[in-house]
């Protein structure tokens, strides 16, 4: 049974890794974190900012968790100006996680959407086939390859990254590569996180061939545990009812890829 702490837990970071020009991840000690089920997340303090929900990265040290951010926003921006030393707050783990199935599957990521994405890959399955489709605005924004070929290694594997501009890998939006593998390859699951958008029409293209889907989605989240309302959607909570949701349920979604709550509470579309 996981030990999910409540309140925050002081944690001083031990490392900072530049992953790209605008991603950074921050390596902490945390023994319950470090074993967390892919698609969990956690709620992280930036003292003096504000608390956000973060997947947790997979580090190959017993014991170490890690969160990779990109700069963008307040919050993240303060978390990814952080340095070795200084200190954080954690609590969790939270939500739910993956169904992995038997089979080839396939693992679609968009950014730092690959986090729970990577973390699935450790829980792969002994018979898992595994593709993962990693997409990038450039090649300067590409990251995790060397790590999921390095957590991939005793599975058949495919890694394959795609950049908007065509500047590495393959030219386009791994939605489009993904509809080619569609195309000449079966797959008994797929798995994505990422960009809402992005997700939105993976699950329609999975939905329309039959195959098993699910998505970890992202949404504004204050509490974390179900109370304060901010993540729903339709009649659920995401971060208590999810984050990873079915293909059936997405489907029947009405908020699902077209809008999305701002921090006041107001749904606006994507």
């Amino acid at each position: 049974m996981q030990n999910v702490s409540k309140t925050p837990s002081i944690r001083t970071i031990e490392q900072v890794i530049d992953e790209t020009p605008t991603v950074r991840t921050f390596v902490i000690s945390d023994n319950d974190l470090a074993n967390v089920l892919p698609g969990q997340f956690a709620m992280v303090w930036i003292p003096g900012v504000n608390e956000i929900p973060m997947s947790i990265m997979v580090m190959p040290e017993n014991g170490k968790a890690a969160f990779t951010v990109r700069k963008r926003g307040v919050s993240s921006s303060a978390l990814y100006d952080l340095k070795v030393g200084q200190q954080i707050g954690v609590r969790g783990p939270y939500g739910n996680s993956f169904d992995i199935k038997d089979g080839k599957i396939a693992l679609v990521g968009g950014g730092t959407g690959l986090v729970p994405l990577l973390r699935l890959a450790k829980f792969a399955k002994s018979n898992n086939e595994v593709v993962l489709l990693m997409g990038s605005k450039s090649k300067d924004e590409v990251f995790f390859e060397q790590q999921a070929n390095q957590i991939l290694k005793n599975h058949k594997h495919q890694i394959i990254s795609c950049t908007e501009d065509g500047t590495y890998g393959e030219k386009g939006f791994v939605t489009d590569v993904l509809g080619k593998l569609l195309e000449t390859s079966k797959f008994d699951a797929i798995y994505t996180c990422g960009p809402e958008i992005m997700m939105h029409k993976i699950v329609q293209m999975a939905n329309s061939k039959g195959i098993f889907v699910q998505a970890s989605l992202e949404r504004m989240m204050k509490c974390g545990i179900g109370i304060c309302g901010s993540c729903c959607m339709d009649d659920v909570m995401v971060c208590h009812d999810g984050t990873v949701f079915d293909g059936g349920f997405l489907a029947n979604s009405k908020e699902f890829g077209h809008t999305h709550r701002a921090k006041s509470g107001i749904l606006e579309n994507y």
